[in-house]
């Protein structure tokens, strides 16, 4: 149930998210969450977006495309959310590589992408919480 993250190495020069934003919006594809880390030449885009393939196909004619499973988790948005999550991966001894977060036109939610080390046991440990993870498929319907 894992959400496939989109990673692109990018030049770190004027317009380069710029163009490949574009490339994206003109495949018809929705961004959905992104994230960016640099360093001094280059920058790494992580993307969740509704159409995986289609953005394969636009970016990855101009730069390197990487595919990671990640784990999307629905939260309330309010004071403590975050922690509770972060307490049920601690106690599962889950890693955590990194992590961005994101919100939605849907009042009171947000959400926080995972780079896990595990995945299917991060899944399994919240699910078996009530904490609800998103898949590919919610991705594209996401409102």
């Amino acid at each position: 149930m894992a959400i496939t993250q989109l990673s692109a190495f990018l030049e770190n020069t004027p317009g380069t998210l710029c163009n490949a934003v574009e490339v994206i919006t003109e495949a018809g594809v929705n961004i959905r969450a992104l994230s960016v880390a640099e360093t001094k030449s280059f920058g790494i885009l992580r993307i969740i977006v509704s159409d995986v393939e289609k953005t394969k196909e636009a970016l990855g004619q101009y730069t390197i495309i990487k595919e990671t499973p990640v784990v999307v988790v629905k939260m309330n948005d309010q004071a403590g959310s975050l922690k509770m999550i972060l307490d049920v991966l601690k106690k599962a001894d889950v890693n955590i590589e990194y992590v961005y977060a994101f919100t939605a036109a849907i009042h009171g939610s947000a959400y926080v992408v995972f780079r896990v080390d595990d995945v299917e046991g991060a899944e399994k440990i919240l699910g078996q919480n009530g904490i609800k993870t998103l898949s590919d498929d919610d991705m594209a319907d996401f409102l």
